[in-house]
């Protein structure tokens, strides 16, 4: 098959009209068998050597061309739905892998290229087509690229829509429409839940971080109290101690005064309102009379009695 692909593209080089609307034909009916049957490299150089080296313009065949590359870049059958892919049987992670899948990376580049192309035909039912598979190409560069997921998921999106409105009937591009509205509703829940359990976890760290510090300053209050207990129980048994010193000193003060007979006077003094100086007068001529008192005892004691006066 490739050798007359070639020997077809060699014989291209001949201006005749006719000659290149069979070439056309023949290129057209190569290009389709290939597909058909599934040898889709075969068919993907048979419709560059059709639409580009040839210069015709059929948005049909170019649709098949874009098929025929994106099937080879991404693997399966499964054209126009979304089915497969929701599930995980045909999702392709990365660059690399999408490498392992694809002969050569061109072919990706073929398919994007020529469905854009398709996209803007004036025939609905192509164009509608083209949006579609424009939809299912982004909603897979969204699985490959988290970091783009947002934006590779609108752009599929809006391509079914576009899908839609080109062709109404295109029920792939409608079941792709509301199964990516389904997927982004639920990856919206998810999201929320996922910001309400990160809110409720942080509300249980802030409680935990709370109650931590209440325990800790409670236990430190306590600490605090019983420290201040503490020193004034002792506080207490020194001022016992003081008052009880007081109270011995105060009663050995008392005993010494007890036996004191002029402290005794003086306080009797005191209590009778007679002033120091004048109680000191009064204690001097009561001295001084006790002095007189003696002496004139003793010289009584020293005269004779009279015996002609009477005693008294």
């Amino acid at each position: 098959m490739k050798y007359i692909i070639s020997l077809l593209i060699i014989l291209g080089g001949v201006t005749d009209p006719v000659n290149k609307i069979a070439r056309s034909n023949k290129l057209k009916r190569t290009a389709k068998e290939a597909y058909e049957t599934g040898q889709y490299a075969e068919a993907v150089t048979a419709y560059v050597s059709l639409l580009d080296s040839l210069e015709v313009e059929d948005y049909k065949a170019r649709l098949n061309l874009a098929n025929a590359a994106y099937l080879l870049s991404y693997g399966g059958d499964n054209m126009g739905l979304l089915s497969d892919i929701s599930s995980g049987k045909t999702q392709v992670q990365d660059s690399a892998q999408l490498s392992a899948i694809s002969e050569d990376l061109r072919y990706f580049d073929i398919a994007d290229k020529n469905y854009k192309t398709v996209a803007g035909a004036a025939e609905p039912v192509l164009a509608s087509s083209a949006h579609n598979q424009l939809g299912i190409i982004a909603y897979k560069m969204s699985e490959q690229s988290p970091d783009e997921k947002e934006s590779f998921m609108n752009s599929a999106l809006s391509n079914f829509k576009n899908a839609l409105l080109k062709n109404p009937s295109n029920e792939q591009a409608r079941y792709n429409y509301e199964l990516l509205k389904k997927l982004l509703r639920q990856q919206q829940e998810q999201q929320q839940q996922d910001q309400k359990k990160d809110q409720q976890q942080e509300q249980k760290q802030d409680q935990q971080n709370k109650d931590q510090k209440d325990q800790k300053d409670q236990q430190q209050k306590q600490d605090q109290e019983q420290k201040n207990d503490q020193n004034k129980e002792q506080q207490e048994q020194e001022q016992q101690k003081n008052d009880k010193q007081q109270q011995e000193q105060q009663e050995q003060k008392e005993g010494e005064q007890k036996d004191d007979p002029m402290q005794k006077l003086m306080e009797k003094l005191k209590e009778m309102n007679i002033p120091l100086e004048k109680a000191q007068m009064i204690l001097e001529a009561m001295k001084n009379n006790e002095i007189q008192y003696v002496q004139q005892k003793k010289r009584k004691a020293t005269q004779k009695k009279d015996s002609d006066k009477p005693d008294w």
